[in-house]
């Protein structure tokens, strides 16, 4: 999923969560800025696609389901300054095959804007820490692979001369990681490439 408005800068952690998530999954916790928070609030997304050359063997399609629930709370650590994000994610993809073959994905993380750098070019850097835990299941149930950690990751918003406001904030560029994963790495496709291959 791609950067959107910061209602959007939830979008952007559901963005950018997902991402992180399919490719290592994690997102982390910060202090409690205000006593009351700015927003608060969750929903849950549903997506499907056929991934084509899946895991680069060309020839597998596989159908790929996933659900997205997200609980966020947004707060500025002081009056006038840009708040931070922080967004507890579950994420339950499937991958099935055209023999109807079907492993499955439970991804969960929290995500935390560590720190908002203020560029003073009309741009925020914001870093972000993931924590949290991917388990591939095969068809019978059991893990086949895992992936807990930590990961940092920055990217760049346009913040439209407010700031303190996120509502205008125009996503611009994901300037990648910043710390690799910190936890074990099982390999993804090896773990389900024998099963669905």
């Amino acid at each position: 999923m791609s950067a959107s408005p910061r209602h959007s800068g939830v979008r952007r952690l559901l963005a950018t969560g997902i991402a992180v998530g399919l490719a290592l999954s994690v997102l982390a916790i910060a202090p409690a800025a205000s006593a009351k928070p700015l927003d608060r609030g969750s929903f849950t997304e549903e997506f499907s696609f056929t991934a084509e050359d899946f895991c680069d063997v060309e020839g597998l399609d596989i159908l790929i389901e996933a659900s997205v629930e997200i609980r966020f709370l947004v707060n500025a650590r002081k009056p006038g300054t840009p708040p931070y994000f922080v967004a507890n994610e579950r994420v339950e993809q499937s991958y099935t095959n055209d023999a109807g073959v079907t492993v499955t994905e439970t991804i969960t993380t929290l995500n935390k804007d560590q720190k908002i750098t203020d560029n003073g070019d009309g741009t925020l850097t914001i870093l972000v820490l993931a924590t949290g835990g991917a388990t591939v299941y095969g068809p019978d149930g059991k893990a086949i692979a895992r992936n807990p950690g930590q990961v940092r990751f920055e990217f760049l918003v346009d913040h439209n001369g407010t700031p303190a406001d996120p509502d205008d904030d125009v996503f611009l560029e994901d300037l990648g990681v910043v710390k690799g994963s910190t936890g074990r790495t099982d390999d993804f496709c090896a773990a389900v490439l024998p099963v669905l291959g």
